[in-house]
């Protein structure tokens, strides 16, 4: 139900807010892509965009072009992309600063992190449900890294990045 129902809506919401946020002109590099279809919504915001993707768990049809990669390090020179972006991604990760560090070594002019930010008492418990029923049909690992503010804050200075826009409510 979650594929079919909530995926479709949240990739036409989420494509409109990166396709705001994005520079002229970039070639983009969308990290943790799954099918592609987030990437491909984009650039039909964007056609002055050129979008493709990076997957650990390669999908047999993908919406944009797609390059294998092991969760670790990006397989691509430094500063070949403008922009690295991550949607969802980095919480699935084990050491989610490390393949920051890996998307500030690749990307010439920005990065765009969209995740989730625990705050409340509840949160990490219901970020961890959605997440499973979400992902899990995927075979997506669930480490569940789920950041603090105060570990999103640190996580951008250990990599050198500043926070240039933040959004909290994406409708």
């Amino acid at each position: 139900m979650h594929g079919r129902a909530v995926h479709p809506r949240r990739a036409r919401v989420l494509a409109a807010h990166f396709a705001e946020l994005i520079p002229p002109g970039h070639s983009v590099l969308d990290v943790g892509c799954g099918d592609g279809l987030l990437a491909a919504l984009i650039r039909e915001h964007r056609p002055d965009l050129i979008i493709a993707g990076v997957e650990v768990l390669l999908r047999p049809h993908t919406h944009v072009p797609v390059t294998p990669f092991d969760g670790k390090r990006l397989p691509f020179d430094n500063r070949s992309w403008d922009t690295v972006l991550f949607c969802d991604v980095l919480h699935h990760t084990d050491h989610p600063v490390a393949l920051l560090k890996e998307a500030v070594r690749v990307a010439r002019h920005c990065v765009v992190i969209k995740d989730h930010t625990v705050e409340g008492v509840l949160a990490r418990q219901t970020l961890r449900f959605m997440d499973f029923i979400g992902n899990a049909p995927h075979g997506v690992d669930l480490p569940y890294n789920y950041f603090t503010g105060r570990q999103w804050e640190e996580a951008y200075r250990e990599c050198g990045l500043v926070q240039r826009a933040v959004r909290r409510k994406l409708r």
